[in-house]
């Protein structure tokens, strides 16, 4: 099998989490998002369990809510950081645009949180097996999304409101959530690569003292 290498760099380096140029005003097809999770279906899953589960909200109650618990859990920090940081920096970039999101979340024409069977138990490698199984499909998904002219923007803070949002979403107790992604077309594809450091800064060879 012959791959484009150029295309499928462009794509693994390009693929932003994508919060200001997320398009509001179109609409997103059951269609492309079904095509997209069965991408992500191919991520593996520990012992081959296959127990990713995935919930798309598109009811605008809902919607409100669920941006309502966000908010609640980390929307005034975000604000807080946005406005106390550098806005020529990086960070400062970042946080504004995070902050922009919490105020605009429920606009997404869809939110998808994505799921596994299961719950985290108290030894690390639980945990680690657990959301293991269901990070690498969440990526396989942006990465699709973003093939297709859409984003989204992997979040995490509306699980400090797990229970509320378990109890609006009417999910059983033994499935855990994984994040929040809304997911949009965005304005625009000319995304670019991030600025990384050289990654053999981070990389070491046999013990921790040995960059490679």
């Amino acid at each position: 099998m012959d791959f484009d290498l150029e295309q499928i760099d462009a794509l693994l380096s390009t693929t932003r989490a994508v919060r200001k140029r997320l398009d509001f005003e179109r609409d997103v097809s059951d269609e492309v998002l079904l095509e997209c999770l069965q991408l992500a279906v191919q991520a593996p899953t520990g012992s081959n369990t296959q127990n990713w589960r995935w919930m798309i909200i598109r009811d605008q109650a809902k919607k409100d809510e669920l941006a309502r618990l966000y908010n609640d859990a980390g929307g005034d920090y975000l604000r807080g950081m946005a406005s106390s940081a550098d806005g020529d920096t990086q960070d400062g970039r970042v946080y504004d645009s995070a902050a922009y999101l919490a105020d605009h979340m429920a606009e997404a024409p869809v939110l998808l949180i994505p799921c596994i069977v299961g719950r985290p138990g108290e030894k690390g490698w639980d945990a680690a097996g657990l959301y293991g199984s269901i990070i690498p499909a969440m990526w396989s998904f942006q990465l699709a999304l973003r093939s297709r002219g859409l984003g989204s923007c992997y979040t995490t803070l509306h699980l400090q409101r797990e229970t509320e949002t378990r109890e609006l979403l009417a999910m059983p107790e033994h499935i855990t959530q994984a994040g929040l992604l809304p997911v949009a077309y965005t304005k625009g594809t000319d995304f670019k690569p991030a600025t990384r450091g050289p990654v053999r800064d981070i990389t070491y060879l046999d013990t921790w003292k040995n960059t490679i």
